[in-house]
Parts: structure tokens; C-alpha cells; sequence
């Protein structure tokens, strides 16, 4: 079997917001999977902020794209051929297959995922990197209890969304930071929270000590800049801080801008932690499980907001950026 891959590759490291020239757009002939490997038709791709970071030549949790090298993103599609002992022909599969139609793997990172459990988009969502990200980082890092008050920036987002949920399933008062009315409306009539503060038009300080009369116990961060810094002044005693991201900082051309409420931490006597989903590999079919149940019982919802189109793949990237998508961002292909 031979097919055509068309893709997305890193032609150059971007400054600011990635331009149209930091892509080359190329093909790649593909043959028959040597032995173990096997052959995949991506049908769905994930779109995710922290791509961004993986551009950049520095040191992080992950190494950078390399120039020339096909996109680094995670996604979902069909086993075509195979020539691995544990894939086969049909199967759906999960993993970091890139920014292409097709790929070979070794099956490293792969995962069989089930279509009739969920549509395949919800696999790169909630029961994928951003669910996983979401109910580790908010129960293992930040730990809730019944009663407490939880704040999530980034709400209307696929992370930010599930984890104001999850919070709400374990009995805590939530409110959400999220940019426009519209966003706003829809975290608290679709996604349950107790309220939602939209930056783009009131200040969020006041709006958190309007919303959070007990202050903040958990504050669970995917922005970063001033909003990380207006809810360090709003800590609870012992409250715990989730660095799961910073969005408001990926396309700075300037240095990134740490905050200045930092004291808080010690007044409050609290805590604020880094989390990287990759270190819970081992235990996501616990949580897929748990939340497959939760999503079954109509408490847990994971809204997907979806561009068709490999070639509108620069676009749809920037336009997480943009604030433009509700949900998970996703590329059909």
C-alpha cells in the first residue's frame, strides 16, 4: 500500500503569533508499515495552546518542534494497514500523530480508543489530553473539597470548561474567568458554574471579591499576566494555585511577564504547583473511565468546536489565540 500524506511542517521559529511563513505545506509518500508499525488515516487533529511552546528552540517539559520536521499535535483516526501485534486493521486509535492525514507509528504514546463510547472528536477533548489535564490537575494538584470555592481563567475553553465541571461534581462552589458575554452565558447556563467574570468587560478583581465572598481556595490557572495576578490577591488560608498554563503570554515578543502578587503565597500561607498532563499517562484509563461515567450521567459535558480542513490549519490555530473557539478546538481533516 502506498498513500500520499499531506502536512504541516515548522519552516521557521515564529515571533508572536505564527505567520503563514512559518509553515511549509508538503507531501509525503508513504509505504507498507515495516514490522510493528502500522499505518493510520488521521481523521481529527487536536489544536491546543501549548503547541505554540513546542515552536519555540527553549528548554521545556517536551523538546521543541524541530525545523522541517511535520507539526507535533495529538489526534485521532483509523488503523489502514498494519504490521504491529497489538493494532489492527480498523482500529481506532489516539496519539501525537502530527499535522497530516496519514502517519506511521510504532505505537508508542498510542492508545485504542472507542468510537461507540463517545464520537472521535471527544477523544481529543474530554476523554483526552484536555480531560486528562483537567481532572488531574484540578484533583491531584489542587485537591478541592466540598464547600470550597474553585476558580478556573479560561473557562469557556476545553481544560478551563472541565475543569469548573468536575469541581461542581465534587461539591464546590465555581466561577469561571472568560472573555465576552457569550462565553460568559455559556459557562453558567451550559456548563453549570456558579458564575462567570468576563474579563473583556469588568474588572476581574472586583468581580472575584464580588463572586467570592469566602476568597479563592482553589484557583486553577491556564492564562497567566494580570488575571494570575488578580487572583493571587484573592487567596484563601492554605489555598493551592494550578500552573497548568499561561496563553495570555505564548506570543509575547517581549519577556514573559511573571506575577507581582507573588506574596500572596506567603500570607496565605499557600501553595501554587506546575502541572504537565504527561505525567499521568499511566493512570488516564482510571480518569477516562470516571468520566465516561460522569458524561453518561449528563454531569459532565464537552462541548467541541470544530474547523474542517487540513489547509485551514494555520488559521484555526491562531484562532485559539484569538479567543475565538468555545470548547475543545478541533481540525477535521
Amino acid at each position: 500500500m502506498s498513500v500520499t500524506s499531506h502536512q504541516f511542517r515548522l519552516a521557521a521559529r515564529p515571533v508572536g503569533l505564527p505567520k503563514p511563513t512559518d509553515w511549509d505545506r508538503t507531501t509525503e509518500e508513504l509505504g507498507d508499515p515495516a514490522d510493528g508499525q502500522f499505518l493510520v488515516r488521521v481523521s481529527h487533529l487536536s489544536l491546543d495552546p501549548a503547541m505554540r511552546g513546542w515552536m519555540n528552540d527553549a528548554r521545556s517539559y517536551i523538546p521543541p518542534v524541530g525545523l522541517g520536521e511535520v507539526m507535533r499535535a495529538g489526534a485521532v483516526g483509523e488503523v489502514i494497514a498494519s504490521a504491529h501485534p497489538k493494532f489492527g486493521v480498523g482500529d481506532h486509535v489516539s496519539g501525537a500523530f502530527g499535522v497530516q492525514t496519514h502517519a506511521l507509528s510504532d505505537g508508542a504514546g498510542v492508545v485504542k480508543v472507542d468510537p461507540e463510547l463517545a464520537p472521535l472528536p471527544v477523544h481529543l477533548g474530554m476523554l483526552g489530553m484536555s480531560g486528562m489535564t483537567a481532572y488531574f490537575g484540578l484533583l491531584d494538584v489542587g485537591r478541592p473539597e466540598a464547600g470550597q470555592t474553585v476558580v478556573v481563567s479560561g473557562a469557556a475553553g476545553s481544560v478551563g470548561g472541565a475543569v469548573g465541571q468536575i469541581a461542581k461534581i465534587k461539591g464546590c462552589r465555581v466561577v469561571g474567568i472568560a472573555g465576552g458575554a457569550d462565553k460568559c452565558r455559556h459557562v453558567v447556563e451550559d456548563l453549570g458554574f456558579d458564575a462567570c467574570i468576563d474579563y473583556k468587560n469588568e474588572s476581574v478583581r472586583a468581580g472575584l471579591r464580588k463572586h467570592c465572598p469566602d476568597r479563592i481556595d482553589v484557583y486553577f490557572d491556564n492564562v497567566g499576566g494580570d488575571i494570575l495576578d488578580d487572583a493571587l490577591a484573592g487567596l484563601a488560608m492554605h489555598a493551592r494555585v494550578v500552573i497548568c498554563g499561561a496563553i495570555s503570554q505564548y506570543n509575547a515578543t517581549d519577556k514573559v511577564v511573571g506575577p507581582s502578587n507573588y506574596l500572596s503565597l506567603l500570607v496565605s500561607r499557600a501553595s501554587m504547583t506546575g502541572m504537565v498532563v504527561f505525567d499521568y499517562v499511566a493512570r488516564f484509563e482510571e480518569a477516562a473511565k470516571e468520566m465516561a461515567g460522569w458524561m453518561a450521567e449528563g454531569r459532565l459535558h464537552g462541548p467541541v468546536d470544530i474547523t474542517e480542513g487540513l489547509d485551514n490549519f494555520p488559521d484555526a490555530l491562531n484562532g485559539l489565540f484569538r479567543g475565538e473557539n468555545t470548547g475543545k478546538l478541533v481540525l477535521a481533516l
